[in-house]
Formats: structure tokens, sequence, C-alpha cells
């Protein structure tokens, strides 16, 4: 009886053990976020939600990560970004933000002018509009300091199509040849 009885206990245990297995919990703890302040956020990262990617297991480029291995924008872009304003100091480069910035350029044959340039890479795909440009002109006043001029929207979509144009000559040169 007393066998009986412990046997139909423990055998009760493990249905209920067993009756637990398949349940989803999940448990959400409050974050502490800015100030202290408990948050049930996820805390975003720098790198974004894809990550890094260092290398592609696709085997080639697939459309979403076209060229851009290692850093946040397009390869291709940034590469004939770069390459586009090589003449120019450069004061700023940021790959995962896609933001070149450079320093103030007098063009040897132009006295009391002198550029700056602006870049942005926007995105991941090798695109018409993932490239934005800003170019900034200055004149050497009377007094000797700088004062802003107004440059050409042309001027912009001029830099911005031969940094294109530079990017689909990348893009081509590193396609592999077929024979």
């Amino acid at each position: 009886m007393k066998r009986t009885v412990r046997f139909s206990i423990l055998g009760s245990f493990i249905v209920f053990l067993l009756g637990c297995e398949g349940s989803n919990i999940e448990y959400s703890y409050p974050r502490t976020g800015p100030g202290g302040i408990p948050t049930y956020e996820k805390h975003q990262s720098i790198f974004g939600s894809d990550g890094i990617t260092l290398f592609q297991n696709d085997g080639g480029l697939s459309e979403r990560n076209e060229g851009s291995a290692g850093i946040g924008v397009n390869s291709f872009l940034w590469r004939a970004a770069l390459d586009t304003i090589a003449f120019m100091p450069l004061v700023s480069a940021d790959p995962f933000g896609g933001v070149i910035i450079t320093d103030w350029y007098a063009p040897p044959g132009s006295e009391g002018e002198r550029f700056k340039i602006n870049l942005f890479i926007l995105g991941k795909a090798l695109r018409s509009d993932g490239v934005r440009a800003k170019l900034f002109k200055q004149v050497r006043a009377s007094n000797e300091s700088w004062i802003d001029s107004s440059t050409s929207s042309d001027l912009d979509r001029e830099l911005e199509d031969s940094i294109l144009t530079r990017a689909r000559q990348l893009r081509i040169s590193s396609a592999p040849q077929v024979k």
C-alpha cells in the first residue's frame, strides 16, 4: 500500500515536470537607462543590428552587402570618393558613418579662393542616390579675411556623378573575369 502511494506520487511528480517542459516562459527584467531610470528597451549597437560584416558567406557579392565587407557603407562608393578627392587634404574620414570632410584647399591656378568638400555615403548599395556632396567656397576679401561665397548646385551634382562613375569602374574591375 505504501509502495503504491509512493509510485503514484512519484508518477504524478514526473507528469507534472514533463508538463512544464513545453512552456515558453520569457522573463524580462528592467535595464538601467540614462539617469538610473529602469527601462525595458534594448540598447542600440553602434554597428547596427547586422553588426560588422568581415567575411561574406554567400560565395560572392549579394545585393544587400554588395561591396560592403568590413565597413558600414558601400566600399566601391567609399573608395571612389577617396580617389576623387585625393588631391585635397582630409580632416575626417569615417567609413562606418560614411562621412568624408576635407580641409580648405586653394587650387594652384586660382588666387584668392579656396574650396572645401563634405561627402556623405548614404548606404550599402551602389545607387545613384547613395552619395551626397556639398562644395563650399570662400573668397579672400580686401582685408585678407575669407568670406563665404555661394556655389552652384551643378558643381555638387558633377562631383557626385564623378564619384559614381569611378565607383562603377571599381566594381567592374573587381568582378570575376569570364574566359
